[in-house]
């Protein structure tokens, strides 16, 4: 298991459990039009029909292109939000600062996608490792954020990082998992910036 945070990096304001927050449903986006729409052009770049597409950390919209794909698996914290997603064929609830495991038999999907999420995970160096081992050799992942987030979530080395400062974060992560970096990304498409770094699995 690699780690990549510190413990006093991977603290958080709120230190109850992820439960609590996010018992509720939340029907809302966390990015601007400009920046989703930046995002769905992105996947549609990276991604093929007939793709296996896990989107890591969802809620009730994707973002993702009207592309046919073979299968699109969901992964989130909030069952009613992951029920709501139309553009999921199944879904998983688990809370990865919790279990860093994933449910899915080894190069199952072609695609990973985490938008606007991963500044929650306390443990990335493991999370990151099973993206690599769900992910078939050759594959994509897709990293998005913003400057957006619940502060009393974010895990403090997110908190007190620049957005280009987050975005090397996000590339120690998938170093840790064991991709290879081929974007970084860094726009402002609307109001919101828009950073995203793609990866891809020897």
């Amino acid at each position: 298991m690699t780690t990549v945070l510190s413990d006093r990096d991977r603290r958080k304001r709120d230190d109850r459990p992820d439960g609590t927050f996010y018992a509720d449903p939340r029907f809302v986006t966390h990015a601007d039009d400009a920046f989703l729409d930046r995002l769905t052009a992105l996947y549609a770049s990276v991604t093929d029909p007939g793709d296996r597409v896990l989107d890591a950390m969802s809620s009730w919209v994707s973002h993702l292109p009207d592309t046919d794909y073979q299968r699109v698996v969901g992964h989130g914290l909030n069952e009613a939000e992951l029920a709501e997603n139309d553009r999921l064929d199944e879904f998983v609830v688990r809370n990865f600062n919790q279990d860093q495991s994933l449910p899915f038999a080894d190069d199952a999907f072609d695609a990973v996608c985490c938008a606007l999420s991963v500044q929650y995970l306390q443990y990335p160096g493991p999370v990151f490792e099973e993206f690599a081992r769900v992910l078939a050799p050759g594959g994509t992942i897709v990293v998005s954020f913003s400057n957006r987030m619940f502060p009393t979530k974010a895990v403090r080395a997110w908190r007190a990082a620049s957005m280009d400062e987050r975005a090397d974060l996000v590339e120690r992560y998938l170093d840790a998992g064991g991709f290879d970096v081929t974007d970084r990304i860094a726009e402002r498409p609307g109001q919101d910036p828009f950073y995203a770094v793609v990866g891809t699995l020897p």
